[in-house]
């Protein structure tokens, strides 16, 4: 394999980047050229925050081709180009062979939520001191344990023992907080999400975990549950409460994540008709926010 390298204003990226597709680049990439110096930028907002600006100043723009002719031949097509006027070739160089999945599995490595409660990929075995395990691999749907808010839902779950009750998942993306639930007692669970390769993956992440649970899509969420799980995002939990407060049965707790530190005012004020939220957990300016109904 072999990569071109180039330099890219950020106007010019957008229409670079469509030519190496055409030249049937394996792969293109778009980094910050000047990561890392004085002059780097800080080009993706927080959650709920629009990004700043649309690009970089400049990017270094990075293109892999199965032969070094064909890296040398789409560098010379895209000089000619009027938009590649203010563009430079950087380089042409080999990109060692690897074993890539291996690469990949080596960055995830088994986390811990208590001391006897893991995350494990499949590739690893499960630590001596696990007495209760997840197997999840990395996928298309967000939540593999690796994530703030995830750990302290998985927490929480794991403080209750065998009082969950009947439990709803609600944006559930893997089916990580269902599957926890499931591993922790309750036996009646509904794990639901907008979108479907998120329930998708949550059947095939429950089956893989040896664990019962209905998925699907919004509306297969009936009636009212001991547990109700939200970690999805501030604004959309704003707007789903009257939604979720009502699916909370008497006696019954609302657990929600997916919330900066700064925004706990807001979720208090948006679920008030209804509960009253406190912070119960904390961890790298991420809040868990529960309510006793």
């Amino acid at each position: 394999m072999f990569e071109l390298v180039l330099l890219v204003p950020e106007s010019g990226v957008e229409a670079v980047s469509d030519a190496l597709d055409a030249l049937d680049a394996l792969s293109v990439s778009v980094e910050d050229a000047d990561a890392q110096t004085d002059h780097e930028q800080a080009l993706f907002g927080e959650p709920d925050m629009p990004p700043p600006k649309a690009g970089w100043n400049r990017s270094r723009v990075v293109s892999l081709f199965g032969t070094e002719a064909l890296a040398s031949d789409a560098a010379e097509l895209l000089k000619v180009q009027d938009f590649f006027a203010d563009c430079a070739v950087v380089a042409i160089q080999n990109v060692p062979e690897q074993d890539w999945v291996r690469l990949t599995q080596s960055q995830f490595a088994p986390v811990e939520i208590t001391p006897d409660f893991w995350i494990v990929p499949t590739w690893h075995e499960p630590p001596a001191q696990a007495l209760h395990v997840i197997r999840l691999d990395p996928g298309l749907a967000f939540g593999t344990g690796t994530h703030p808010t995830t750990r302290m839902c998985l927490k929480w779950t794991a403080r209750q023992k065998s009082s969950l009750g009947r439990v709803l998942d609600y944006g559930c993306g893997s089916g990580i907080l269902a599957i926890g639930a499931a591993k922790f007692g309750a036996a009646d669970i509904d794990a639901v999400d907008i979108d479907e390769a998120a329930v998708q993956s949550t059947r095939a992440n429950a089956a893989a975990n040896q664990v019962r649970l209905s998925a699907g899509l919004p509306d297969k969420a009936s009636g009212q549950y001991q547990t109700v799980l939200a970690n999805i995002l501030a604004t959309p939990l704003k707007v789903l409460a009257p939604l979720l407060c009502g699916h909370v049965a008497k006696g019954g707790s609302l657990v929600l994540a997916g919330i900066l530190a700064r925004q706990a005012d807001e979720l208090k004020s948006a679920y008030a008709p209804w509960c009253a939220l406190e912070v119960t957990d904390t961890e790298d300016g991420w809040i868990l926010m529960t309510a006793h109904f």
